[in-house]
C-alpha cells in the first residue's frame, strides 16, 4: 500500500480535515535540528529550544478556527467588501465635509500615527511565527500578521481620503509618532517587542498582554469615541477590525490552554511574563484613556 502525504495523521482513524493536513508537521526541523549548521540554529537553539514555554508536542495546539489559506482568504474577502462599501459610501456622500473639525483634530492625532504602532504589531507577530515550534503555530501567527497589514492599509487608506477635504491631515504622523508625549510611552513598549527575542515571552508579550489592551483602546473604545462624536461609519470600520482581533483571542487561549496541559509548569512562566508586559501595556496606553476622555463632543 502506497503511503499517503497524511501518512503521519493516521492515527486518527478518519480522512483528516483540510486543515490538520495542510498545518501539521511542518516543521522538519524540529527534534532533529537543522540539516547544516549555521549562525541561525544557535538563535533558534537558544530562543527556541531553550525558551522557558515549553511542551511535549506542541501539534497538539489547533487553531479553534482551523484556518487554512483558502477559508482565510474566503472570511477576509467577505470583510473586505463590507470595509470598501463603507468607503465608497463616505466618498459618495460627502461624508467627511460633515465631520467636526473638533473631531477630525483628534484623529488627525490618532490616525496617522496609528499605523506605525500596528506596523511593529504585524512585525512582532512575524516573529512569532517565525520562531514558533510548531507549523501550526506559524500558520496562525502568520495570519494574525496578516490582519495586522490589514489594519495599515485601512488607517493609510482613511488618512488619505481625508486629506481630501483637509489637506493637512495625518501630514505630521511620522513626527507624532517619533515626538508626540501622547505616543512614547506606546512606542517604547512596541520597540520592546521588537527586541523580545525568546519565542515565548515574546507571545506571551504580544498576545496576552500588549495586544489585547492595544486592541481594545483602538479598536473598541475609539469606535465607541467615533459613534459618539458623529463618525459612524469610522466606528463600523472599526469594528470590522476587531473582528479580527477576536480571532486572535481565541487562536491565544487555544494556544496557552495546550501550553499548560502539556507542561502545569508553562502557567507560572505566562503568569511572570504578563505581570511585566502586562504592567507596561497599562502605562503606554493610559494616555489614551484621558484623551479620550478629554475629546469635546460634535453635539
Amino acid at each position: 500500500m502506497k503511503q499517503r502525504t497524511y501518512w503521519h495523521l493516521e492515527a486518527l482513524g478518519r480522512r483528516p480535515t483540510d486543515y490538520e493536513i495542510a498545518t501539521s508537521r511542518l516543521l522538519y526541523y524540529v527534534g532533529r535540528g537543522f540539516e547544516v549548521t549555521l549562525p541561525a540554529g544557535a538563535w533558534y537553539q537558544k530562543h527556541q529550544v531553550e525558551s522557558p514555554l515549553r511542551a511535549a508536542d506542541w501539534e497538539a495546539f489547533a487553531d479553534p478556527r482551523e484556518t487554512t489559506y483558502r477559508k482565510y482568504v474566503e472570511l477576509q474577502k467577505k470583510k473586505e467588501l463590507f470595509v470598501d462599501g463603507l468607503f465608497q459610501s463616505m466618498e459618495d456622500t460627502g461624508y467627511d465635509r460633515t465631520l467636526s473639525a473638533a473631531w477630525l483634530t483628534t484623529l488627525s492625532r490618532l490616525a496617522g500615527p496609528l499605523r506605525y504602532a500596528v506596523h511593529g504589531l504585524q512585525m512582532a507577530a512575524g516573529y512569532v511565527g517565525q520562531m514558533a515550534p510548531s507549523g501550526r503555530i506559524v500558520v496562525a501567527a502568520l495570519f494574525q500578521a496578516a490582519d495586522e497589514m490589514r489594519r495599515v492599509q485601512r488607517l493609510a487608506y482613511r488618512t488619505r481620503a481625508l486629506q481630501a477635504t483637509s489637506a493637512d491631515f495625518g501630514a505630521d504622523a511620522r513626527e507624532r509618532w517619533q515626538s508626540d508625549p501622547l505616543w512614547q510611552p506606546l512606542r517604547e513598549v512596541v520597540e520592546q517587542l521588537l527586541v523580545t527575542y525568546d519565542w515565548g515571552e515574546a507571545f506571551a508579550a504580544l498576545n496576552l498582554s500588549v495586544k489585547p489592551a492595544f486592541d481594545d483602546v483602538f479598536m473598541v473604545r475609539l469606535g465607541v469615541l467615533a459613534q459618539s462624536r458623529g463618525d459612524d461609519l469610522v466606528a463600523r470600520v472599526l469594528l470590522s477590525l476587531n473582528e479580527d482581533c477576536e480571532w486572535h483571542r481565541a487562536w491565544t487561549r487555544a494556544l496557552v490552554q495546550t501550553a499548560i496541559e502539556s507542561e502545569p509548569k508553562n502557567r507560572a512562566v505566562l503568569d511572570r511574563w504578563t505581570g511585566v508586559w502586562s504592567a507596561r501595556a497599562r502605562t503606554a496606553l493610559d494616555p489614551f484613556h484621558a484623551l479620550f476622555a478629554e475629546t469635546p463632543s460634535a453635539r
